[in-house]
């Protein structure tokens, strides 16, 4: 696979947006979104974990096959493949951790000052997107840049907010925004 092709998900967000959507279809009721921005080290790294019905050693070693799924409505999975080709396209790599009836791990490091390290793309539109669309899933997000962190857990919003549905429109417009203003305060305007 060129890297031209590994580029097709035109940006990090979106291979985040594809393994959790991967998580859920395993059941997960749970999942954390890890990443660390680390310019210093020229280290971006990814890690996505869920509490899914997770996947045998076989299975981990065919996750990565472009033409091996589970999913019955199609023949092929592309996602893990393509995340693991972008990362691979920088010099950086994929790594899947799992246990049958545990859950699973995707890592993923890529090295951020290559030329074919994907810009990292909209966050705030990737979890408003998962947010609304599962509101039973917990999501739990990091973003470290530089030693600063932002945090963001549904759970703990739907729990503010009681009665109303974390899947409300004016909820994830406010998820939105505030993912976008905490972004910015750890990027610091960079």
């Amino acid at each position: 696979m060129t890297s031209t092709e590994a580029n097709s998900m035109e940006d990090v967000s979106l291979h985040i947006l594809d393994i959790a959507q991967n998580s859920i279809a395993a059941g997960a009721s749970r999942i954390a979104i890890s990443i660390q921005d680390r310019p210093g080290q020229d280290r971006l790294e990814i890690r996505i974990c869920d509490n899914g019905k997770g996947m045998d050693p076989d299975q981990v070693k065919s996750a990565t096959n472009p033409f091996y799924t589970t999913r019955t409505t199609r023949r092929v999975g592309l996602g893990i493949p393509l995340f693991q080709a972008s990362a691979e396209a920088t010099g950086g790599y994929l790594k899947i951790y799992s246990e049958k009836g545990t859950g699973t791990v995707v890592q993923a490091v890529f090295h951020r000052r290559h030329m074919d390290c994907p810009p990292m793309g909209r966050m705030e539109d990737t979890m408003a997107v998962l947010v609304c669309c599962n509101p039973d899933v917990q999501f739990y997000y990091s973003h470290i840049f530089s030693g600063r962190k932002f945090v963001l857990h549904s759970g703990e919003i739907q729990q503010k907010l009681g009665e109303i549905s974390i899947a409300d429109p004016d909820v994830i417009v406010w998820i939105k925004e505030y993912i976008r203003s905490g972004l910015e305060e750890i990027y610091g305007g960079v």
